[in-house]
């Protein structure tokens, strides 16, 4: 099975980042307000980073880690516009 790790951009420019195997239907259950409570009333939402991964663990990891990043680094990893895989 595959593992996501996701940021999305809220409607009011803040960053949520997520850990899903299906990251279409976790954005539209975020959208649906099904979601994480952070991103209630922050819709529409759009999907601007993903990085696949094999195991869950080092899903969950690199969901902790981009968590722990400061707004600046973020945003550097959104621009980069290259979506990384690790295994």
């Amino acid at each position: 099975m595959t593992h996501f790790v996701y940021i999305l951009e809220c409607a009011d420019g803040s960053y949520y980042t997520g850990y899903t195997t299906d990251v279409e239907r976790r954005v539209r259950e975020h959208e649906a307000g099904d979601g994480a409570k952070y991103v209630r009333g922050r819709t529409p939402l759009e999907v601007v980073h993903v990085e696949r991964f094999d195991s869950k663990s080092a899903a969950m990891s690199r969901e902790y880690e981009i968590k722990e990043l400061p707004r600046r680094q973020k945003e550097r990893l959104v621009e980069s516009g290259q979506p990384v895989e690790f295994e």
